[in-house]
Parts: C-alpha cells; sequence; structure tokens
C-alpha cells in the first residue's frame, strides 16, 4: 500500500488538490486516502455508485468503449474521477479547490498516477 499512499500525496501536490482516494467499485471501499475537505469513506462509496451506473447506461447503449473519467464540476470544487484500465474495478478520485485548481494539470496527474499504483 505505500504505493498508493505516495501516489495519492502526490496527487495533492498538485495546485487546489484537498483530498485524493483510491476505490475499489467492487466493493466500494476505499483503499487508500489522503487529504481533507471531504468524507472520503462515504464519498469513495457514493462516487462507486456513480461509476456502476455509467457502465451500465454504456452497456444498455451498446457503447464498446472505456471510461477515461468522469468529471463533476461544482460550484467551489472539481471531483475526478478516473478508472485504472489495468486494474479493472479499481478508480482514482480526486478532489479540487475549482478557484485554485488547474484542471488539465490534475487530469494529467491522475493519468500519471495510475502506473504508480500497485497492489
Amino acid at each position: 500500500m505505500a504505493n498508493v499512499t505516495e501516489a495519492l500525496n502526490g496527487l495533492l501536490k498538485g495546485d487546489g488538490a484537498l483530498c485524493a482516494a483510491v476505490v475499489d467499485s467492487n466493493s466500494g471501499m476505499m483503499l487508500g486516502g489522503a487529504g481533507s475537505g471531504v468524507d472520503l469513506e462515504l464519498a469513495s462509496a457514493g462516487n462507486t455508485e456513480v461509476v456502476r451506473s455509467k457502465l451500465k447506461t454504456m452497456k444498455s447503449l451498446g457503447l464498446a468503449d472505456n471510461i477515461e473519467d468522469i468529471l463533476i464540476t461544482l460550484g467551489k470544487q472539481y471531483h475526478i474521477i478516473r478508472p485504472i484500465p489495468s486494474k479493472p474495478g479499481i478508480f482514482i478520485y480526486l478532489v479540487l479547490d475549482r478557484a485554485k485548481a488547474n484542471l488539465a494539470m490534475a487530469r494529467r496527474s491522475c493519468q500519471e498516477s495510475e502506473a504508480a499504483i500497485a497492489f
């Protein structure tokens, strides 16, 4: 789990990063978390439902594709959900302060963190 912690701490170095987690969407459980500002246990379970719902909708539509990321834009925050293709069922969840964050850089950081996360 050390590399999960290192990857999450790396994500928190980005401008505006508040907290981050690695989540198992099969169980809804958080595998690792860092930072503050959001109840990561509750957010992990809730965002598992977001991922499951999107996958179900894609299947219903006959879309043979993968989710690259899901962006939820709130008034004061961005929430990025990024499934890890090499680890089915696992996703990165990153919360950003919208006033301070660079969304493009945060998305890139999530992408780069995928390789560092191993179990």
